[in-house]
C-alpha cells in the first residue's frame, strides 16, 4: 500500500498508542507465569508474534475483541517443545527474547523469521545460550536466523558484549528468573540502548521478579515465579510512536497539537520531549495527565546522541531537515541493525526530498539550513519507523509525497494514517 500525504497543517488531540516495548514483555512475562491479563496492550504485527510464541510454548492467549485485553494463560515457567517452527515475522524483539525460552526446555526449537529478519545478528545470544550449556545455532552458522536452540539450562555466568542489542540482555534476564540456578551477565562492552533494560526491569518488578543492575553488568536470581500484582498489568503508552505526533505538531500544528497517554516511564524515547525543547519547540508536558502540547515552531539544529534511544533517529533526521543549522545525529552506527539500516535509509530518502545531508559509519548530519524538502515518491524500505517519520516529512514538503509500502505501520502503530487523518493531514491512501 503506498499513502500520499500532502502539504498541510495538523490540530487537535491524539492518543498515544500504548508502548511496544512493554507490550512484547509483559506478554512474555504472563507466558512466564501461570497467566496473567495485560491491559491497554499494543496488539500489532510485533506483539502478536510474541503472543503467538507464547501460545507455541504451551500458553494461551485471548485477545478481547475490542483489543484492550490480553489474557494469558502461560506454561508456567516450564515451556513446552513447541509442535511447529516458531515464525517471528518481522519483530527482532520477539526473537530474541523467546530464543532464550527455547533454551530452558529440554529438546529443540526453530525459530525463524521473514527476509529481513534472517539478517540480522543472533550470534552473541546463541553463544551466551552456549556458555549456560543450551545448544544453540544458526542454521547456516552465520549468527543468523534460522535458529535451532533447545538443552535445558540451568543457569549460570556468561559473559556477552552490551553494543549489539540490549534485547539480549533482556532475553537473559527474563528467562533467567525461571531457572533454577538464575544468570549473572557480564558485560564485555558498554550497554548500549540501556533504557530498554531498565524497562526490562521494571516490568521484571511489576510481574514479581527481582533482578538488578551490578558492576559487572545485571544479574537475576532463579527458582522465581512471575505473577503481576492482582494478576493484571496495565502497559504505558509508547514514546517512540509518540515521537511522530509530537514531531508533526512540532513542524505542522499552528494552532496547537495535544498528545494524551504520555506519562512518565521508563522508557528512554521520553528523551523526544527534551530534544523537542532543546530545538526550540513551544512544547509543555503536564506529567501529572499525561497530556504533551505542542505547536508548529521555528527549530534549531542540534547534536544528539541516540546511544540509548535509537528508535528515535528517523524522527529526529526529519525534524533536522526543516530545523535551521546543522542536526548533527551521533552514536549511531547500531541503528544500521534494525529492520533497515536507517541510518542509510534516512539519509536517502531524505535527499530524494531534497534535504543535504551527510552519512557516516557512526553519524549522520542533516543540513538544515541547506534543505527545502519538495514532495517526490519514498521508499518506506517494509521499515514502520522510515514509513511514519517520511510521513512527517511529507506534511511539510512542497507538493504531495509518496511513501510506498504504507502498510509496515502496522508494526507497531497501526493506525497511523488514521490518527492523521482525523488531525487534519491531507493523507490520500
Amino acid at each position: 500500500m503506498d499513502i500520499t500525504i500532502a502539504e498541510s497543517t495538523v490540530e487537535g488531540t491524539a492518543q498515544a498508542p500504548p508502548s511496544k516495548s512493554y507490550t512484547h514483555r509483559a506478554v512474555l512475562a504472563a507466558g512466564y507465569a501461570d497467566g496473567a491479563v495485560v491491559r491497554d496492550p499494543l496488539v500489532s504485527a510485533d506483539t502478536k508474534a510474541t503472543m503467538r510464541a507464547v501460545e507455541a510454548y504451551g500458553g494461551s492467549v485471548s485477545l478481547a475483541d475490542d483489543e484492550s485485553t490480553v489474557e494469558v494463560t502461560g506454561f508456567d515457567g516450564r515451556p513446552d517443545t513447541p509442535d511447529d517452527i516458531i515464525d517471528c515475522a518481522n519483530s527482532g524483539t520477539t526473537m530474541r527474547l523467546v530464543t532464550a525460552t527455547a533454551a530452558l526446555q529440554d529438546n529443540l526449537t526453530v525459530l525463524t523469521g521473514d527476509e529481513s529478519l534472517r539478517s540480522r545478528p543472533q550470534g552473541p545470544l546463541l553463544d551466551a545460550l552456549e556458555q549456560l550449556d543450551g545448544d544453540a545455532e544458526s542454521t547456516r552458522r552465520n549468527g543468523q536466523a534460522p535458529l535451532v536452540v533447545g538443552g535445558g539450562i540451568d543457569g549460570g555466568a556468561v559473559e556477552i558484549p552490551g553494543d549489539v542489542s540490549s534485547q539480549y540482555i533482556t532475553a537473559l534476564l527474563m528467562a533467567g528468573a525461571v531457572s533454577s540456578a538464575g544468570i549473572d551477565i557480564d558485560l564485555t562492552t558498554e550497554l548500549k540502548s540501556s533504557p530498554y533494560v531498565d524497562i526490562t526491569l521494571e516490568v521484571l518488578a511489576d510481574f514479581g521478579v527481582d533482578a538488578e543492575q551490578t558492576d559487572a553488568g545485571f544479574a537475576v536470581e532463579g527458582g522465581q515465579s512471575y505473577a503481576p500484582d492482582g494478576g493484571d498489568y496495565n502497559v504505558p503508552g509508547d514514546f517512540s510512536s509518540m515521537s511522530y505526533l509530537l514531531a508533526a505538531g512540532a513542524l505542522a500544528a499552528e494552532d496547537g497539537l495535544c498528545v494524551t497517554s504520555a506519562f512518565p516511564s521508563a522508557q528512554g524515547d521520553a528523551a523526544i520531549v527534551d530534544i523537542l525543547d532543546r530545538m526550540g519547540a513551544d512544547l509543555n508536558w503536564d506529567k501529572e495527565n499525561g497530556e504533551i502540547t505542542v505547536s508548529k515552531s521555528e527549530l534549531t539544529g542540534i547534536e544528539v546522541g541516540v546511544e540509548d534511544t535509537p528508535d528515535l533517529l528517523p524522527t529526529i533526521a526529519t525534524l533536522g531537515a526543516v530545523a535551521d543549522g546543522v542536526t548533527r545525529i551521533t552514536d549511531a552506527e547500531h541503528v544500521r541493525y534494525k529492520e533497515t539500516d536507517r541510518v542509510s535509509a534516512m539519509a536517502e530518502e531524505l535527499t530524494e526530498m531534497g534535504a543535504e545531508v551527510e552519512e557516516k559509519q557512526d553519524e549522520l548530519i542533516v543540513y538544515g539550513e541547506d534543505s527545502d524538502l519538495v514532495g517526490t515518491t519514498v521508499g518506506g524500505r517494509a521499515d514502520h519507523r522510515i514509513i511514519m517519520s517520511l510521513s512527517v516529512a511529507g506534511l511539510v514538503a512542497d507538493g504531495e509525497t509518496t511513501v510506498t509500502g504504507a502498510e509496515h505501520v502496522d508494526v507497531s502503530f497501526p493506525n497511523f494514517f488514521d490518527v492523521l487523518d482525523s488531525l487534519g493531514a491531507a493523507v490520500q491512501r
